[in-house]
């Protein structure tokens, strides 16, 4: 086995423990009653996703695209080469490692992605008709997504070019940037977070909605969770560095890691400073918050942001995305566990901050214009609209036929009970 494709397998294990971690950080947010159901629902998008990027997603996510046909490849990739069948028999003659690797590694995206849809519905949401819409989602949302921004081929010297739209916009536009996306700000956050504003939406309010019921019914769980997060980001945003060459990243790893560190730390400080301010207290659940927000905004930057622009970002992405979670009561929508103010807004911020501060192409970092913002902007919108869109059907469609929502009752009895018959803690 060659290095890189160690390298990939390593940092696949470390993406797939953070959906666990995702799972302890939604569960702790969560009422005691309905802690088993809320990590259920990101186990199983582990289940379903893992089986689904295996049998098609895998090659629906990264086709060639050089031909131009783009979106006819993505479709008619789908049920190409169904289960992987060429690359495990090229893996069985030791042949085509890194290919399978480049599977695993893809799978534990997809699986997050989707997963972190869930904490939008905690306390409300029936388990099977997720399933149902998870799969849907992945399908029609994520890998076309994902090809749309990861996809890449090498040429014969193994410089990589991108294929997919996203990686083509500045090129179409005549312009001499590409859009910088390393680790899916637009294809993991920003697509996260437009389909859990839509989900909010269609199932509507929990009943007695309020700051009151947003307690988390155990903050311990909750730092586990942000903690196992932190760890496995550094999987996730710097599996590729070694392994693929990512046009812009030179293999990186070391700034990656470096960015990956200093920007949750510093939007740790701007989230407890603005709490600090606004309710003259400094929380544990705002420290994990922010640690997950900073985390989210330097995703799709790790690569190409000198450290202390990265602490620049991670302040604003805390301090922002801590004013941002508040807009929910605001505008009215129930999104239970602030998807929409973290990965929404935190992947937003991230996406556009390399407009200004990219190393070398940034507005003020060597660019001198705002080709790079417009590179940036263009995807940002197009993709977190096209989830919302789809998110919001399919949702809808899910609620009117088979229910998406469980009985008002049975959400004020606790749904851990009446959906899958288990307590979260049981006392004799």
């Amino acid at each position: 086995m060659d290095l890189s494709s160690a390298w990939l397998l390593l940092t696949a294990a470390l993406v797939l423990f953070m959906t666990p971690g995702l799972a302890f950080f939604y569960g702790g947010l969560v009422k005691a009653s309905s802690v088993v159901s809320m990590m259920m629902l990101s186990f199983g998008a582990m289940g379903l996703i893992g089986v689904l990027w295996v049998l098609y997603g895998f090659n629906m996510a990264f086709v060639d695209g050089s031909s131009g046909d783009w979106i006819p490849e993505v479709v008619g990739n789908a049920f190409s080469d169904f289960g992987m069948a060429d690359a495990a028999q090229a893996a069985f003659a030791g042949e085509g490692d890194l290919t399978l690797a480049g599977v695993i590694f893809g799978a534990t995206f997809a699986i997050i992605t989707v997963a972190l849809i869930s904490g939008a519905i905690a306390d409300r949401a029936r388990f099977f008709p997720w399933m149902i819409f998870a799969g849907l989602f992945a399908t029609l949302v994520y890998f076309p997504v994902a090809a749309s921004v990861f996809s890449f081929v090498t040429d014969d010297d193994g410089v990589p070019t991108f294929t997919g739209w996203v990686g083509q916009l500045g090129e179409h536009l005549g312009l001499d940037v590409f859009t910088i996306d390393y680790a899916g700000g637009t294809a993991v956050h920003i697509n996260a977070g437009a389909a859990a504003l839509a989900l909010a939406i269609v199932l509507g309010k929990r009943v007695n909605f309020s700051r009151e019921l947003a307690k988390p019914h155990n903050v311990p769980l909750v730092l586990i969770g942000a903690a196992i997060l932190w760890f496995g980001w550094f999987g996730f945003n710097g599996g590729a560095a070694l392994a693929t060459g990512t046009p812009g990243t030179n293999g990186s790893a070391g700034l990656i890691f470096v960015n990956t560190l200093a920007a949750p730390a510093a939007a740790l400080l701007g989230w407890i400073i603005v709490e600090h301010f606004k309710n003259g207290k400094a929380t544990a659940v705002g420290a994990a918050s922010g640690i997950v927000a900073g985390l989210v905004a330097i995703t799709p930057a790790c690569a190409n942001l000198s450290p202390h622009w990265a602490i620049v970002l991670g302040l604003l992405a805390g301090g922002v995305c801590a004013l941002a979670i508040e807009f929910k009561y605001k505008l009215g929508f129930d999104d239970s566990l602030d998807v929409v103010g973290i990965h929404l807004v935190g992947g937003v911020i991230g996406t556009l901050y390399l407009g200004f501060f990219a190393i070398g192409t940034g507005l003020f970092t060597g660019g001198g214009n705002l080709d790079q913002f417009i590179v940036q902007l263009i995807p940002a919108a197009a993709i977190g609209a096209y989830s919302f869109v789809v998110a919001f059907i399919l949702g809808t469609i899910i609620d009117k036929t088979i229910g998406f929502r469980i009985k008002e009752d049975e959400e004020a009895a606790g749904i851990d009970s009446v959906l899958h018959g288990e307590e979260g803690y049981a006392f004799n």
